[in-house]
């Protein structure tokens, strides 16, 4: 991505270091994701489970309502 920066860099390992820390601050972290609204909530590790749990329960009951039809089977 930045190879023409590396070539030209006096120090191009200090460079990619700071190159791979910025990519890293902005895309690796899930609170960026959060703020463009990509995720509904960040959720600590230890809460997956339990909020698994709480969403198949919610679940659990749910029909799928089918809508009805505007128009029958035409006669042929």
């Amino acid at each position: 991505m930045n190879r023409k920066e590396l070539a030209k860099a006096k120090d191009p390992e200090a460079l990619k270091k700071e190159l791979i820390a910025d990519f890293t601050e902005k895309f690796e972290n899930p609170y960026v994701a959060a703020s463009h609204g990509s995720v509904d909530a960040v959720i600590d590790p230890a809460e997956t489970r339990p909020m698994l749990i709480k969403a198949l329960e919610m679940l659990a009951n749910k029909r799928d309502k089918q809508q009805p039809r505007k128009h029958g089977n035409i006669n042929l």
